[in-house]
């Protein structure tokens, strides 16, 4: 029997014949057997099953003293994978055994432990590691706060202000919120302007709702201007070598931040120049708040 065939499609391409050549062996037989030039193939005998050899368990798991410990199987072979993930071997009268020294930061104890439940498994042997120790069960700790994942942020920045001890540990934690251009009232204030800049892209007739945001955000940077340069002064907190009446008493050659953010102040700026809006600041008090009535359109 003689097949010829031609690699050549009708598109003008090249059919790609690629192990062809045992198809084409395989659909011989086929075609020998059925004009019986061949005895056709007998029926493949089912392989002999294999013998079920019990695979050596090892335990990885994580002790009181803050250790990870690798329990089990002790031939070379598995002492030779522990070893390769980082585990230290120790031999002594309790036997062979391997862990992991207590000073191993929590990040790297997970990391070898799971490592090394990988190749062990690779290597046929059976691993019981907790969920603690493998990266690929751990799962993410549930927020207490759900969605609102920045309000959660802002609370641990306030907890870490009330658990200050000295000044300068106050003006480092008082930073995250200051700071111009990371800090929390900065990027406040870019969220309320970004929130007034899209409410009049949506909608050209909800000004009066954009200039509420707008004001807030100027107030927010008011804050800003009221509170800047203040480091020095949250380092001096508590300094006992500092005398008493000097913390105490404000002294006349220093500038009155709250004034120069109230001169300084957009919003104040506006309420001068629209006082339709209803914005109130009086020199005493100091009280500036926007107005909700319906503002010019911008």
């Amino acid at each position: 029997m003689h097949i010829v065939a031609t690699v050549a499609r009708e598109d003008g391409g090249l059919h790609n014949t690629y192990r062809d050549v045992f198809r084409v062996q395989t659909e011989c037989r086929r075609l020998a057997a059925e004009l019986r030039h061949l005895p056709a193939a007998p029926d493949p005998t089912p392989r002999a099953q294999e013998a079920h050899v019990p695979a050596p368990s090892i335990i990885i798991t994580s002790e009181f003293s803050g250790s990870v410990v690798a329990k089990g199987a002790t031939d070379d072979l598995s002492a030779s994978i522990l070893k390769h993930a980082g585990f230290q071997q120790i031999d002594d009268w309790h036997g062979r055994r391997h862990r992991l020294p207590t000073t191993t930061p929590i990040a790297d104890k997970v990391a070898i432990a799971t490592h090394a439940a990988e190749m062990l498994r690779a290597a046929r042997y059976s691993v019981d590691l907790p969920p603690s120790l493998d990266t690929a069960r751990m799962s993410a700790p549930a927020h207490p706060l759900g969605l609102y994942a920045a309000g959660a942020e802002l609370l641990q920045i306030t907890d870490r202000i009330r658990s200050t001890e000295n000044g300068a540990d106050l003006q480092r934690a008082v930073d995250h919120l200051l700071h111009p251009e990371h800090g929390a009232l900065e990027r406040v204030r870019e969220a309320l302007e970004a929130a007034s800049e899209h409410i009049n892209d949506l909608d050209d007739e909800a000004y009066a709702l954009a200039d509420r945001f707008g004001f807030a955000a100027e107030f927010v940077s008011s804050a800003q201007s009221e509170l800047v340069d203040s480091g020095a002064e949250l380092r001096r907190v508590g300094n006992t070598q500092q005398p008493e009446t000097e913390t105490r008493t404000r002294s006349p050659k220093l500038p009155d931040h709250r004034d120069a953010a109230l001169a300084t102040s957009p919003a104040v700026a506006k309420a001068k120049v629209f006082p339709s809006l209803g914005v109130e600041a009086t020199h005493s008090t100091v009280a500036v708040r926007p107005s909700h009535a319906p503002g010019p359109r911008r």
